[in-house]
């Protein structure tokens, strides 16, 4: 993410560990909000503040991906390693699953809900993991807008409009890893684990390539890491 700061590469370990506390407090703030006790209409504002203020904390060190889709997306913009991006994969997915455990403790497990079809489903996660993961791409790793102080609140924004357009149609999860921790809590249907992986992989992927065919010079060149701005 952006910094005003000279750039500091952080070990894989140090990001791996800002990304979990991030991700399992995301998914934990997610899986309370949308409890029959928890914010109602108002959760989307609670999901968008929590994941803005997450990348705010921890931006400056691992990038503050907090989701599956978005390391995709900079994973195929150049701008992470092979390796980084197994990892950050593998330590959102845990996190995100612990996290549903932990609701389920605290909240108790929740009722399912019920969403549109498959299709309104796939169109409503594609569509808007896009988006997040196209703003991601452009306030947070490119050239023009290195060193900016609003990263975090376009990206909570992202997914706060997200959550409010089509959380009915599909749940609003925009992230894998979150769909996942939600099933873990009751709130999603294992069924459609397909239809989160697709979409949301396919809309950080197209996402990814928009971004490089309007900004080709953003290219990779060199040794890349994901909390690069430079």
């Amino acid at each position: 993410m952006p910094s005003k700061h000279p750039r500091m590469t952080h070990p894989l370990n140090k990001k791996l560990t800002v990304e979990f506390i991030g991700m399992f407090l995301f998914l934990f703030t997610v899986g309370m909000a949308t409890e029959e006790t928890g914010a109602g209409a108002l959760a989307p504002l609670a999901i968008g503040a929590v994941l803005m203020v997450m990348v705010f904390a921890g931006g400056h060190i691992s990038g503050g991906h907090f989701n599956p889709a978005v390391s995709t997306a900079v994973f195929l913009r150049g701008r992470m390693a092979a390796n980084e991006w197994t990892g950050y994969v593998g330590i959102q997915f845990v996190a995100a699953i612990l996290a549903g455990f932990m609701v389920r403790i605290v909240g108790g497990a929740q009722a399912q809900a019920d969403f549109a079809g498959a299709g309104r489903m796939l169109l409503a996660e594609f569509l808007f993991t896009f988006a997040l993961a196209w703003v991601v791409l452009n306030v947070a790793t490119a050239r023009g807008t290195e060193g900016n102080s609003f990263y975090g609140l376009a990206i909570g924004f992202t997914v706060l409009a997200g959550a409010f357009a089509v959380g009915g149609i599909s749940g609003a999860a925009f992230n894998p890893a979150i769909a996942v921790g939600l099933m873990v809590t009751g709130l999603f249907d294992w069924s459609n684990i397909w239809i989160y992986l697709v979409a949301d992989l396919l809309g950080a992927a197209a996402a990814a390539t928009a971004f490089l065919y309007v900004l080709p010079a953003e290219k990779p060149g060199g040794d890349v890491e994901a909390a690069s701005t430079a």
